[in-house]
């Protein structure tokens, strides 16, 4: 098994130019290998293997960077016309495309050759790099081997570095109580409603930094070179930085908090009914409701109750999407089309059931979700 670990690390100023060259480096090996694929099957039908090594020699300064830095970003490329041309994958992802200085995301990986990655007391050692200092806030357990370290650096300036390790996986003894489970309906005011009325946060880390942000960014856009195409001044990039340490401080309290209610559901629970929602298109503008969607963090939290709930011998149940959960009364299993409305807050059957409407949603899904759980174990065996 594989699992990654994110650590600070607070590089000198030598190092910051050198992981500086190392982003531009392999965003310059994307653009020229991609651009020469490009010509080749325009001109043979064909597109032609590149490799880093084709362009060192008209571009000395790539041997200034980590060549495994440059060889990973080979396999990107190969990934990527993978799955743009993939007679497998029932959606294809689009054409590959060239990466900007400006937008592109700020990261490389380079790979463990014999110790060339490694934790070194307070620090981590890197390629070309050295020791760079870092906050080791966890240990690797014992038989974790590295395989790989990407460098990555924030919108705000700050770096990270994200060790990959392989270990065997552990032989879990635990036997999941079936009856001990929840079901979790989505709600756009409080992460989640569970099947016990329970609603999963109060937090709403944007709107509660809203006023804020607004100041700093009123600020930014009267410094000069506000303007698109512009030249930009220190004060204007010294503003920049502000705006963009408060968005880092808005994601890091939302996943902190993520953590928590994901931790603390998996440790109480030992089956977690949910929804298999597309959050991507509910945070669409057209529902009304996209801010509010985002800052939630609905899907982070799946992702993080997922592999939480495997570590530990439990089960995540994903119940289909268009399951009307908020049209049956979960306790006659009467279907109520009027509840498509979702200004109707609240389910009444005439079997007398009266519940929120989310509260019943919670309890449609975690009766489906066993279901589908008990049929799975069914066909296992």
């Amino acid at each position: 098994m594989n699992k990654a670990i994110r650590y600070r690390v607070y590089p000198t100023a030598e190092q910051s130019v050198l992981f500086a060259k190392t982003f531009g480096c392999c965003r310059k090996v994307w653009n020229l290998m991609l651009s020469d694929k490009i010509e080749s099957y325009k001109t043979t039908g064909k597109f032609a293997p590149v490799t880093p090594a084709m362009y060192k020699k008209d571009y000395p300064f790539l041997k200034e960077v980590d060549s495994l830095a440059l060889a990973n970003k080979q396999m990107d490329l190969q990934s990527a016309f993978r799955r743009c041309f993939s007679k497998v994958q029932k959606k294809k992802n689009a054409f590959p495309k060239f990466k900007s200085a400006k937008h592109s995301r700020k990261a490389y990986t380079t790979n463990n050759q014999g110790g060339t990655v490694s934790i070194v007391g307070s620090g981590i050692r890197l390629p070309k790099t050295g020791i760079v200092k870092a906050v080791i806030h966890r240990q690797p357990g014992v038989g974790w081997r590295i395989k790989s370290a990407t460098v990555s650096r924030e919108s705000d300036g700050t770096y990270y570095v994200s060790i990959l390790f392989e270990y065997e996986a552990p032989v879990c003894d635990y036997v999941p109580d079936i009856a001990n489970a929840i079901g979790l309906d989505y709600a756009s005011d409080g992460l989640y409603v569970d099947s016990d009325g329970n609603r999963g946060s109060s937090h709403r880390y944007y709107r509660e930094s809203h006023d804020r942000l607004a100041r700093e960014q009123h600020r930014l856009s009267r410094k000069v070179g506000n303007k698109k195409g512009s030249e930009k001044s220190k004060n204007y990039l010294k503003q920049l930085r502000k705006v963009n340490k408060i968005h880092r401080h808005i994601a890091n309290q939302r996943l902190d908090h993520l953590h928590k209610i994901s931790a603390e559901t998996a440790n109480r629970y030992d089956v977690v009914c949910v929804e298999s929602l597309n959050m991507r298109s509910m945070s669409h503008k057209g529902f009304g409701n996209g801010k509010a969607t985002l800052d939630n963090g609905y899907g982070m939290f799946l992702n993080l109750l997922e592999y939480k709930l495997s570590d530990r011998g439990k089960y995540l149940v994903k119940v289909d999407k268009w399951f009307p959960s908020s049209q049956i009364c979960h306790n006659c299993g009467t279907l109520h089309s009027e509840m498509k409305n979702l200004s109707i807050r609240t389910m009444n059957c005439d079997c007398g059931c009266h519940m929120d409407r989310d509260q019943n949603a919670a309890l449609n899904i975690l009766q489906e979700g066993l279901r589908i759980l008990n049929e799975s174990f069914g066909a296992a065996s």
